[in-house]
């Protein structure tokens, strides 16, 4: 009978955690929703502020000019992230501290700057006390604000209307909406610039050297190959035993065979040796000109690591022989180079 109890308090007790978890998965929806509701009515918004907000943006970097942003508590926290988008798309940007701006570090902003002021209210008073000093160095103030009739507003050159019509906090209290709004109209402001400078993924990889596309973008097939005394190399008159002991040496699946130039011949590897082997046992006498892969595929050393990869991806190959513009063998790259490069 005990046991019946048990059971039934067991199952009432997942119910009603099941419930609580219906409930939690329902709130939190309503909060992607609430924010995703407001997104979609600011972007409807949008209007020619915002067009004459990215030119002012363009032409400011254009004369090597920087964009300073400011903001003020939860406003301070979106303006240090959308600094870090624009300096990201080499847009470079500064975050100026309201609050220690009126003691020297005001002196970021020069002539031909423009500052993105943040505040959702634009009546913040931290900002409101410095906006007379921007205004006399800035180039201009463009603002992000949800009161058009503000303060901040009626001192800008531009506004950009983030106004959202409820927060997604239950109490109505906690900036969500508005914060992630502010964020929204930043990410757009960076991205359409972008566009309007002509930015490339390329030089995106410039500002992100040590990121994945930076390695992907930037990296040259001379960077990774392996040469000098790593790079196995033999003559066409060699033995395969000479081969082999030279792919011992340079812990190497393959030897790169050379014309006495130092021109491409061809190329050994060890799965050459294995198959060879099985069909000859005295196969290590012979000399390695006659069993190498004549006119293998080979890759300039200037080009990408990235063409690399593509050309191993599209051949049955494990080892990719490199060369000079005169065609002169200069290295060789294994697929566990590029491994080791981080490029895959």
């Amino acid at each position: 009978m005990l046991d019946a109890v048990d059971g039934t308090e067991d199952v009432a007790m997942k119910s009603e955690q099941s419930d609580q978890t219906a409930i939690r998965l329902e709130q939190a929806k309503a909060v992607f929703l609430a924010e995703i509701t407001s997104l979609q009515q600011v972007a409807e918004r949008l209007d020619g502020n915002f067009v004459a907000a990215v030119e002012v943006l363009r032409e400011t970097i254009g004369r090597r000019g920087k964009i300073i942003v400011v903001g003020v508590g939860k406003s301070e926290n979106v303006a240090s992230k959308i600094v870090a988008t624009f300096n990201s798309t080499a847009a470079p940007s500064v975050l100026l501290n309201s609050q220690n701006a009126l003691h020297g570090d005001i002196g970021v902003v020069t002539a031909g700057d423009v500052v993105l002021a943040l505040s959702y209210s634009g009546e913040t008073n931290e900002l409101l006390n410095i906006l007379p000093y921007l205004k006399q160095r800035a180039e201009k103030i463009i603002s992000m604000t949800g009161r058009m009739d503000s303060t901040l507003a009626g001192s800008s050159d531009l506004v950009l209307d983030i106004g959202v019509q409820s927060e997604a906090c239950p109490l109505a209290l906690a900036p969500t909406s508005s914060t992630t709004s502010m964020l929204a109209m930043g990410d757009a402001l960076a991205m359409v610039l972008i566009q309007a400078r002509g930015f490339t993924a390329a030089e995106f990889a410039e500002q992100h050297p040590n990121g994945h596309l930076g390695r992907r973008l930037l990296t040259k097939v001379t960077d990774i190959m392996r040469s000098g005394e790593q790079l196995a190399l033999a003559g066409p008159g060699d033995s395969v035993e000479a081969a082999l002991k030279a792919m011992t040496r340079c812990k190497a699946g393959a030897v790169v065979v050379t014309e006495e130039d130092g021109k491409l011949a061809g190329i050994f590897t060890h799965g050459d040796f294995v198959r060879e082997y099985q069909k000859n046992r005295m196969v290590a006498e012979a000399a390695v000109g006659d069993h190498m892969t004549r006119s293998p595929i080979c890759l300039v050393g200037e080009e990408l690591a990235t063409e690399a990869l593509k050309v191993l991806e599209e051949n049955p190959i494990d080892d990719l022989v490199v060369v000079d513009a005169a065609g002169r063998v200069i290295g060789l790259i294994d697929v566990q180079d590029l491994t080791r490069a981080h490029i895959l």
